[in-house]
This record gives C-alpha cells, sequence and structure tokens, in this order.
C-alpha cells in the first residue's frame, strides 16, 4: 500500500474519479442509500487514501480531513471507506490511526469530531472516540457524533 495525502486541487482525475467511485460503490450502491455524494466539500478537505500496489489504480482505504470550521467546529475526519476487497486486512484501524495522525500533524490539534454509522460506535471507540449527545437520522441510515481528545 501507498499512502497519500493530497488537496483537492493536487489530486489526478484518476485519482478523484477512483476516489468518487469508491464512495459512491460504498456509500449509495453497497449501503443502498441514494444521496448526494458530490456535496461540495471536496475542495475544503485533504484527501488521505491508501492506493493498492495493482494495476489499473486501486484506491483500497480513503477519508477526508477537515481544517477547523470547514465541517465542524474542530478538525473532523469523514467519509471514511474501505473497498470490499481489502475489509479483511484490517485496513479500517489502520486508515483511522494514520487520519488521526493527520490531523494532528496537518492541524496541529488533538480534538477530533466525526459523524459516524451508529454501528461502528465500537469500532470508533478502540480509537478513542467517545459519543456527544444523541443520535440523529442522515439519509436513513442511524449516526452518532463521536470526539476524540488527547
Amino acid at each position: 500500500m501507498e499512502w497519500k495525502l493530497k488537496t483537492f486541487q493536487d489530486l489526478t482525475i484518476e485519482e478523484f474519479y477512483e476516489i468518487a467511485r469508491l464512495r459512491i460503490n460504498i456509500f449509495i450502491v453497497e449501503q443502498n442509500c441514494p444521496y448526494a455524494e458530490l456535496d461540495g466539500k471536496d475542495a475544503l478537505a485533504l484527501h488521505f487514501f491508501a492506493v493498492a500496489n495493482v494495476m489499473p489504480l486501486k484506491i483500497a482505504a480513503y477519508t477526508r480531513l477537515f481544517r477547523a470550521g470547514d465541517y465542524y467546529e474542530s478538525p473532523a475526519i469523514g467519509r471514511v471507506v474501505v473497498a470490499a476487497d481489502f475489509r479483511n486486512q484490517k485496513l479500517g484501524h489502520e486508515l483511522i490511526r494514520k487520519s488521526i495522525e493527520q490531523v494532528q500533524k496537518n492541524f496541529g490539534v488533538s480534538k477530533i469530531k466525526i459523524g459516524a454509522q451508529a454501528h461502528l460506535k465500537k469500532f470508533y471507540e478502540t480509537h478513542g472516540f467517545k459519543q456527544i449527545g444523541t443520535g440523529y437520522l442522515e439519509d436513513g441510515i442511524p449516526h452518532i457524533y463521536m470526539v476524540r481528545e488527547e
């Protein structure tokens, strides 16, 4: 795996296409949840992703990283996704660990907020996130806000 961190402007057309394809395939098709995946926030985010050592280009895992104020009042990690054929490799845990490191390195803070699908609460808790507030529905899927502070 090769890990990359890029601004929206630095993504190649092929990289953005593969990122969008992965997000659409998982969040819309696999989860059977039609919504506007391309939400206009990609230009604000840092894009952190793992490229598999295969050809053609294959994005194995991906997150969007936001500065404080660009999404929430705190820096945020969003659009956390691992391609189906890489899920049995515990890549999700590596993705979250590395995403936290990137937020701390690039934004100089330790408080991070996420809006997580509720069924992933225990997964995020293993990485130091704690639920705040009550749950909410987003596009028909139960979600919770979680914060990680060091």
